[in-house]
């Protein structure tokens, strides 16, 4: 499943969930204590979908907007109702 995310740097605490905007299909909010740097944002925002999805850590990618906040991401075996689910919270 392919899945846009809204990348939030530098947060105090790694949280994936919450929308970003209105638009459809929706953005999944990511946030993420690394610091936009030498793409540690990236990995730390790779490494909290694997978990929020429970998919290992091979199976989460980032397909497009490596230098940007929004991002598509590429999530095999990804649940859309666990989707739903973090979209929601």
């Amino acid at each position: 499943m392919r899945v846009a995310i809204r990348l939030s740097p530098g947060s105090k605490a790694t949280r994936v969930g919450g929308r970003y905007g209105d638009t459809d299909p929706p953005v999944l909010v990511v946030r993420v204590t690394a610091p936009a740097v030498e793409g540690r944002a990236n990995d730390a925002a790779v490494r909290a979908l694997a978990r929020a999805f429970a998919v290992p850590l091979a199976d989460v990618r980032i397909v497009s907007g490596h230098s940007a906040r929004t991002k598509l991401v590429e999530i095999e075996g990804g649940e859309v109702a666990d989707l739903r689910n973090l979209l929601d919270a």
